[in-house]
């Protein structure tokens, strides 16, 4: 009879251990995530306290990154290659005397910035190191060059090749520049962990790429709070997308 009363007594321990364990586990996620949301993911993975003075970004798209480095920024140039989505950029910031819309690449350019950004773009162009180094002519010493990529070759896929990626980039491909004296190398890692093994699945299930490049989209928008949570976590080891930042010295 005593052993019958020891193993009750045992269990209602527990089952109080279990309940403060998950009060202290969706403590966590009410409290502690909202916090880490406000230190991190509101700088747009680190980007934005590389950002300053002149601002040229390259293949700016619909320009939608703006919002996030305009107060940072005391002129900004998009640099769009698009016809189309060039005339509808001025069209957009028309009234913002702040920025400057170019119809044309980085090889037509002459002046020098102190901020250039290459947000999901780099991927799209065919000789990519021959790109690197014009910006890095273009860029004024002590200034930042950011980018943005996609990881990994591996994880190269159809919905790759349906939305114009040439490739994806490893830390290897960046870290080739380290021997260039213009440059240093200031900032190398991994983003988006969970957008990593959506990629993994994306690659061995998606056969039909045309139907789920959407619902892959929703999905991604629906996880990328968790990732940048998880990332923290994960210490920015691996990713499905890949930032490099260079400084060119002085």
């Amino acid at each position: 009879m005593f052993m019958f009363y020891v193993i009750l007594l045992n269990k209602d321990i527990l089952l109080i251990e279990s309940k403060i364990l998950l009060l202290i586990f969706f403590t966590s996620i009410v409290v502690i995530t909202p916090i880490l949301w406000t230190i991190y993911g509101c700088v747009q993975y680190g980007v934005l306290k590389y950002i300053n003075f002149s601002v040229l970004e390259v293949g700016p798209g619909t320009g939608n990154n703006v919002q996030y480095y305009r107060d940072k920024a005391s002129e900004i140039t998009l640099l769009e290659i698009n016809k189309h989505m060039a005339n509808s950029l001025k069209f957009k910031f028309e009234e913002d005397k702040k920025v400057i819309v170019q119809n044309s690449d980085i090889y037509s350019q002459e002046r020098k910035f102190d901020t250039i950004l290459y947000m999901d773009v780099l991927e799209h162009i065919e000789d990519d190191k021959k790109e690197i180094n014009r910006a890095l002519e273009q860029l004024k010493p002590g200034g930042n060059i950011v980018f943005f990529v996609p990881a990994y070759q591996f994880l190269y896929s159809d919905f790759d090749k349906a939305i114009g990626h040439v490739k994806r980039y490893s830390k290897h491909f960046f870290l080739t520049f380290k021997e260039d004296k213009r440059i240093s190398i200031i900032e190398l890692k991994y983003f988006d962990s969970i957008g990593f093994f959506m990629a993994v699945l994306n690659k061995l299930f998606n056969k039909d790429k045309k139907e789920t490049i959407g619902l892959g989209v929703k999905i991604w928008d629906k996880l990328i709070f968790l990732s940048k949570i998880m990332d923290l976590i994960f210490l920015n080891k691996f990713g499905k997308s890949l930032l490099c930042v260079m400084k060119k010295n002085t």
